[in-house]
């Protein structure tokens, strides 16, 4: 653990959000937040350059912004030159945690919808947070279960953050009957499951923990599985019912539609 969370900001409502909940993050850790502005500079050698002085307004801003929600917080603020996937992603190597928003303007516009999305998540050295316009910290934790190795840094993520949190742990697997190998039912379902969640009551005896089965379509049940939560935890990359969860139409289903901020875990190891 660094002791660092970092946020991307960009001006939006969505940014606003995401310093609200980079700020909440850091407090619960005992950590440091860097609000970073990612600013791609243009190139324009028949012109003088652009002034950057009204841009170093807008991190500091944010840096106030997360003062006032976590006073006390030890908050700096930087504006990076740079496209935002790279600077997140080099400002991932000494962190605990990437907070952004959902949506936003300038330099993060679409950050996180579609392909730009994939290339962050693949390419931060930590968990990727992104946060909703309006996050609660209300209800479970989430956590999507694959039974895949690289989720198990899932797993540990979703109980670091319940306890911290002070939230149970919703586990849920998606099992889709007619695309279960021949022989197997929802018994090897339900096994899977128990077996990823285990071996982490000693670590973390505060956290509770239910587990489902839930029969369905991935993305349908991921979403319906998010309405009463405060934070939906999944690895990056899975197999089964989860295989490529964040190459596609349910990374996409995800980004739009979960009713709860989504933090992505993936396995840098």
């Amino acid at each position: 653990m660094s002791g660092l969370v970092v946020v991307g900001v960009d001006g939006s409502s969505s940014s606003d959000a995401a310093v609200a909940q980079a700020a909440r993050e850091a407090r619960r850790r005992g950590a440091r937040l860097r609000v970073v502005h990612a600013l791609s500079w243009p190139v324009r050698p028949m012109y003088a350059p652009l002034d950057p002085t009204p841009l170093q307004n807008l991190p500091h801003e944010a840096a106030e912004h997360a003062r006032a929600v976590a006073p006390g917080l030890d908050v700096t603020h930087a504006v990076v030159v740079g496209d935002a996937v790279p600077v997140l992603s080099t400002e991932s190597r000494t962190a605990d945690l990437v907070v952004v928003g959902r949506r936003g303007i300038g330099k993060f516009v679409g950050m996180l919808l579609g392909s730009t999305a994939v290339s962050l998540v693949g390419r931060s050295h930590c968990p990727v947070l992104v946060v909703r316009e309006e996050p609660d910290d209300v209800g479970p934790v989430v956590l999507a279960v694959d039974g895949s190795p690289e989720g198990e840094k899932a797993v540990d993520f979703a109980f670091a953050e319940a306890s911290l949190r002070g939230a149970e742990i919703y586990a849920v697997h998606a099992w889709q009957p007619d695309l279960a190998p021949p022989g197997t039912g929802a018994e090897s379902a339900e096994h899977l499951l128990s077996a990823s969640v285990a071996g982490r009551g000693e670590r973390y005896p505060d956290v509770t923990v239910r587990q489902q089965v839930l029969s369905g379509e991935i993305r349908q049940v991921l979403i319906e599985a998010s309405r009463n939560a405060q934070l939906m935890v999944a690895g990056a990359r899975g197999r089964g019912g989860f295989s490529g969860m964040l190459l596609g139409s349910v990374s996409q289903a995800l980004l739009y539609h979960a009713h709860c901020p989504v933090a992505v875990v993936r396995d840098t190891a």
